[in-house]
């Protein structure tokens, strides 16, 4: 379960940079253009939800000290050369490791998996070292991370 939190927040942090631009919603029409017995909306009230966003809400991340936790018992298993950080192949066969656990089909030599692997490792590579640090990676997974 927690595996699916860390993909989670990985995902949720990367999908900005590869998300395609939606487009803009029609304008409004202005208040003035009400019939006097009827006001316009304030922005407080919402729009009703689509039926089926109830039928699956969003999964919580895990708190960051179960993030660091797990990164630390399972960093060595992704460092194959040992040296104490993930360079980008290996922070790669660690992400397509989660996502795999929630998608099955995931491939990781896919043109999308590709792409999405290396924004993360971007995002995730503060100190743009090309190689993640136990910290950098705790940081990156952690939920306190998003901003």
């Amino acid at each position: 379960m927690l595996k699916y939190a860390l993909l989670g927040a990985a995902m949720a942090m990367t999908v900005p940079a590869l998300a395609q631009t939606a487009p803009a919603p029609a304008p409004t029409a202005p208040s003035s253009a009400l019939p006097s017995d009827q006001s316009a909306p304030t922005p407080t009230e919402a729009a009703p939800a689509p039926a089926d966003s109830a039928a699956a809400p969003a999964a919580q991340p895990a708190p960051a000290d179960q993030v660091a936790a797990v990164v630390d018992s399972q960093f060595a298993t992704y460092d194959k050369n040992s040296d104490g950080k993930l360079d980008e192949a290996e922070f790669g066969g660690w992400m397509v490791a989660l996502k795999s656990q929630t998608d099955p089909a995931t491939d990781a030599n896919a043109p999308a998996t590709k792409k999405w692997n290396k924004a993360a490792f971007a995002q995730a590579d503060t100190d743009k070292s090309r190689s993640l640090t136990k910290a950098e990676l705790t940081g990156f997974l952690s939920p306190s991370a998003k901003s």
